[in-house]
């Protein structure tokens, strides 16, 4: 019977009334709704959803529970391998990693795994239910640098082992991209991301904002001054990329980055606060990933007719599915197969519009993607005055650059092996900080192996 039953699908805003406000797009599951979707699963004996799980969550055992009705159980299960589980429920990719590999899914529709993890933890948080139990304190001292995923995953691992850690933020809101880069339509932040944050504080964990590691400290003055025996270095990659094109430097050509941290982290939405953003009456954002979703899906909120422009087809959309199918729903408009080769100017030095090229798709490139190819004399103008270019990200140099012996690749990316270790004994490092731009979870996964290196590499000192 349990693989017969359809999906459960999850109720959400319509589409019409969300394009007008920043409430959370989903509604998520309730009690009723959550056991009858975990009721599908079928408890497999060797599960492929835990192995593709960036943090290995033990998924049949969680989900037993909530079908059982045994929520805080299946709470508990959840928070020995995730300190962000409401946080992961909402913006994890589930449908490329442990929906992606469910049985079910085959033939049907796989088992809701995110939504029920979002339903166990929003439950246990409404029910004031947290999980501190520790070791006790070794008394030695490990710093975070960065409170974003990959931070947060390592304290939190670290913090359980019975060690002080101290996280280091460098803006004055904890939660990194968290805070900065995700809207409040898919991550509630006094709701969810402070909320799941504060139980990282109940492990004793420290977090001291505003504190610019390779400016106000340095690493090497956190572990000869002031104690620390390792350091973790999780401070994301918040440098924005641009295509280099003709009109770059023009007013009202902005990164995503900037423009979400506007709208996010300092509320620009909200009228309450003053905080300055340029929409413009049409927008047009460059590129095709979840961040150029989130800045497309902000812009049209905040009042502006938008368009998405990207060089392939919507079938190599780096995206989630989710994120295109409710951009849709919005009114967002897709130019695909479409490449910005010029942004044009007024006489007064503000964007007037956009020069495309149309493309074509050739041989597959080192990604496995067919390489998007410029048509001759297909060139064309798409009328705009914000252009938001999402073209990825990169790591700051400043912590490497402050660092002797620390060493990065071409792209400014830290160097280290699969445990997190680099080329300082004592520093470890995960997150995009390493990979470049990446997943919520994928971050998650790298601050809890680098959690368990720093762990043996201090206890075999």
């Amino acid at each position: 019977m349990r693989n017969k039953i359809p999906r459960v699908p999850v109720r959400e805003q319509d589409p019409v009334e969300r394009a007008k406000n920043f409430e959370e797009v989903s509604y998520g599951y309730n009690a009723e709704e959550a056991m009858l979707e975990a009721s599908r699963c079928l408890g497999c004996k060797n599960p492929s959803c835990v192995v593709e799980c960036p943090v290995n969550i033990q998924i049949p055992q969680f989900i037993y529970e909530v079908e059982q009705g045994n929520f805080e159980k299946a709470a508990e299960i959840i928070a020995r391998d995730s300190s962000l589980p409401a946080v992961c429920g909402r913006v994890c990719p589930q449908e490329s990693q442990c929906e992606g590999v469910c049985i079910l899914g085959v033939k049907k529709e796989p088992v809701a795994i995110g939504k029920l993890e979002r339903f166990v933890a929003d439950w246990s948080r409404q029910k004031g239910i947290k999980f501190t139990d520790k070791l006790p304190s070794n008394g030695k001292k490990v710093a975070v640098i960065g409170s974003g995923p990959a931070g947060i995953a390592c304290a939190t691992d670290l913090a359980k082992l019975g060690y002080e850690v101290t996280i280091f933020e460098a803006l004055h809101e904890p939660g990194g991209v968290l805070q900065y880069g995700i809207p409040e339509f898919r991550l509630p932040k006094d709701e969810v991301v402070r909320k799941e944050i504060e139980n990282t504080i109940s492990l004793g964990v420290k977090i001291e904002t505003n504190v610019v590691v390779g400016r106000t400290v340095t690493i090497d003055s956190l572990m000869d001054n002031e104690g620390f025996s390792a350091v973790f270095i999780g401070s994301g990659a918040g440098l924005p990329k641009f295509m280099g094109i003709p009109g770059e430097n023009l007013n009202g050509v902005v990164s995503a980055n900037e423009f979400l941290t506007r709208s996010n982290l300092m509320r620009a939405y909200d009228p309450d606060y003053e905080t300055p953003i340029h929409v413009g009456k049409s927008v047009a954002v460059v590129g095709g990933g979840n961040v150029a979703m989130d800045a497309a899906r902000t812009a049209l909120r905040l009042g502006a007719d938008v368009t998405v422009v990207y060089r392939r087809t919507e079938k190599e959309l780096p995206a989630r599915v989710e994120e295109v199918h409710h951009a849709k729903e919005e009114g967002i408009v897709f130019r695909m197969l479409t490449n910005p080769t010029e942004i044009l100017g007024d006489q007064k030095g503000w964007v007037r519009g956009l020069r495309c090229i149309k493309m074509e798709l050739g041989e597959p490139d080192e990604s496995g993607r067919r390489s998007p190819v410029p048509i001759p004399d297909s060139h064309f103008e798409i009328e705009t005055d914000v252009v938001i270019m999402s073209l990825g990200t990169s790591p700051n140099p400043l912590i490497a650059s402050t660092t002797p012996g620390l060493d990065t690749n071409r792209w400014n990316g830290l160097v280290a092996d699969d445990n997190g270790a680099t080329s300082r004994p004592g520093v470890f490092a995960g997150g995009d900080a390493v990979t470049g731009a990446a997943t919520v979870i994928l971050a998650m996964g790298a601050g809890r192996k680098a959690a368990a290196a720093i762990d043996e590499y201090l206890r075999t000192k």
